[in-house]
């Protein structure tokens, strides 16, 4: 299976990517994770997306705030997909990374999230991955299966609540 690269700009960026890897190790899928700055350490940035597809990755998470030019640096180093995820910073709530990820230039594409979307950036990770890995769709399946029984159990809780403290029609009360 193709591991998933996870590049960070900043150590603060960790609690969104944790959430992304917790989602990746439930799905089995293998990843390697590091700090690189678009800004701080461009070269070492640039030479882990210029080297990704031969050490086995089948795409890219970056993520970052405030400037969070992360994500279209590595883009602009490969071909494989990147996803950016655009942290929430001190200033505009994330905004500001958001327009920086999502705002690409013609030929550099970046595939973006919510901001702090760590989940559905492994998500969508995995889906690019289950392409071609028949055993990960199914697992895939699987958890929207899963995610949508939770729903309905709560909606299924919620009507129990809501029905015990009404009589229906038929039951003594008339309707009005």
């Amino acid at each position: 299976m193709k591991k998933i690269g996870i590049v960070m700009g900043s150590d603060s960026d960790l609690p969104v990517l944790r959430k992304a890897m917790d989602t990746l190790d439930s799905l089995e899928i293998p990843y390697e994770c590091h700090i690189y700055s678009a800004h701080r350490t461009p070269e070492q940035a640039r030479g882990f997306a210029l080297s990704a597809r031969e050490n086995g990755f089948g795409a890219i998470i970056a993520a970052a705030g405030m400037a969070a030019h992360l994500a279209g640096a590595i883009a602009a180093a490969t071909t494989l997909p990147v996803i950016g995820i655009p942290c929430q910073g001190p200033c505009l709530d994330g905004i500001d990374a958001l327009l920086s990820t999502v705002q690409m230039p013609s030929g550099i594409p970046v595939a973006t999230v919510a901001v702090n979307g760590g989940v559905n950036a492994a998500l969508l990770a995995a889906q690019i991955l289950a392409v071609e890995d028949s055993a990960l769709a199914r697992k895939l399946d699987a958890k929207r299966d899963s995610d949508a029984g939770k729903v309905l159990a709560k909606d299924a809780a919620l009507q129990a609540e809501l029905n015990k403290n009404h009589l229906s029609v038929g039951e003594g009360e008339s309707e009005r």
